[in-house]
């Protein structure tokens, strides 16, 4: 059983609205694009799919897609966009779980990696990944750069969200290498409700030894799905792993 943590049927039935911004066709096709020019004519395997906010429209671009996803609840909501024979899901950890035939690509957007609570655990992940690809195949990672940079001495909390319906911050154990992300979202009643999720964040370089336990090769890294240029002041990146020939 892996370390992360479920989503419960609540944060399931809420996730696409609360996620709207961020599943706009605005918003998602910078990143569709760059995906479905990796998987080429081959099929592609989302890890963590959830309720299919990037892996519905990129099979409706005509890439053939699968996903794996560890809560019922997520798989169900994505279920009732789609069906089973046009997009299949198997419910299970990203970290273990195999599904039939080999993929092109195998990509893990939206921080989805710091869920997997341990380091073994995100190595497991990435041996996953290299299981799945084809000779030449990609694993591809969208993850955020720790924001440590903005920590004061003695300080443990640096908000990543301040705005009239949310207010999100994350406290972090610097010996442990995690953080938990605090919520405060106000609902349309008015009333503030709370939520907090754990993770495990990583370098990039620290995905990298990663990669190359699995037997894969890095390729290139970039600030955003537009291709811009990774630098010490990006606040996230897209990493590219290929499985060597």
């Amino acid at each position: 059983m892996t370390s992360s943590e479920v989503w419960t049927r609540a944060t399931a039935d809420r996730y696409d609205a609360e996620e709207a911004e961020s599943s706009s066709a605005a918003a998602l096709e910078p990143m569709l694009a760059f995906l479905a020019e990796l998987a080429g004519e081959g099929r592609a395997l989302e890890f963590a799919i959830g309720t299919g906010r990037v892996g519905v429209p990129l099979r409706e671009r005509g890439v053939p897609v699968a996903g794996i996803e560890l809560s019922e609840h997520m798989a169900a909501v994505l279920r009732r966009k789609t069906d089973e024979e046009r997009l299949p899901v198997t419910v299970g950890d990203m970290a273990s779980t195999v599904v039939p035939g080999a993929f092109t690509l195998v990509y893990l957007v939206y921080n989805t990696l710091t869920n997997l609570l341990t380091q073994d655990e995100q190595v497991e992940c990435f041996r996953n990944a290299a299981r799945h690809l084809e000779p030449g195949g990609r694993f591809v990672i969208e993850l955020g750069v720790p924001p440590l940079r903005f920590l004061p001495p003695g300080q443990v909390a640096v908000p990543f969200d301040v705005s009239d319906r949310h207010l999100g911050f994350d406290t972090f154990d610097l010996v442990g290498q995690t953080l938990v992300s605090h919520h405060f979202t106000r609902d349309d009643d008015g009333r503030y409700r709370r939520g907090n999720s754990r993770h495990r964040y990583a370098w990039p370089a620290e995905l990298d030894l990663m990669a190359r336990i699995a037997g894969l090769e890095w390729e290139r890294r970039v600030a955003d799905w537009d291709g811009s240029a990774f630098t010490e002041d990006s606040a996230k990146h897209i990493s590219v792993w290929r499985k060597p020939t």
